[in-house]
């Protein structure tokens, strides 16, 4: 059911998909798709929940392994870990978080979702700021909360989505760039003498 939604919510946005319509797609009576998650707007949570995860086991983001092994890792690694894992995420979720931000302007409830959704990612992003800051100084003038900032633009869906799906950047320039924009940006220039 979560596929099925997942596929509509992507190609006809969020406002366009009925409940018919992804319990036809799923091949489930659409009581069956009432039942086990009540509205629509559940159904995109759930779905953005295990995009974001990758998988349905009830792990917050910070509890991850990879997050544990990103910060762990000397600076330069970090950001390559963090950007890394940020590419396999956004290759799941980008097109439901697309129909998330569209909606959000005309639907009170999915403007809450997006706007959840933000909050997470920078709560995720703070804290993978502050290790960064324990191992290296930031580049003159950029402080932690400065620094997250930056880490959610270069990493936001929207630029993603904008690079990958509307400039037809592979992944692999995509994960370049960003790893040079985040290293450009926060580290300071190495020292040449």
């Amino acid at each position: 059911m979560l596929a099925a939604a997942g596929e509509l919510f992507a190609t006809h946005g969020y406002a366009s998909t009925t409940m018919q319509a992804i319990a036809k797609q799923a091949g489930v009576a659409v009581q069956t798709l009432y039942f086990t998650f009540a509205t629509k707007r559940a159904i995109l949570k759930e779905l953005l929940d295990v995009e974001i995860a990758g998988d349905t086991a009830p792990v917050a983001t910070l509890d991850r392994p990879w997050v544990a092994q990103a910060l762990a890792a000397p600076a330069h690694e970090q950001i390559r870990l963090l950007v890394s894992a940020t590419a396999q995420i956004m290759a799941r979720v980008s097109p439901i978080l697309e129909a998330v931000r569209s909606a959000a302007p005309v639907d009170p409830e999915i403007a809450e979702l997006w706007r959840t959704n933000i909050h997470q990612r920078r709560t995720v992003l703070a804290t993978f700021a502050g290790a960064l800051a324990a191992k290296t100084p930031f580049r003159a003038g950029i402080d932690v909360l400065q620094a997250t900032d930056i880490m959610l633009a270069v990493l936001a869906p929207e630029v993603y989505h904008l690079l990958i799906k509307e400039r037809h950047w592979s992944e692999e320039r995509w994960e370049s760039w960003a790893v040079d924009a985040l290293t450009r940006q926060l580290l300071p220039d190495p020292d040449t003498s």
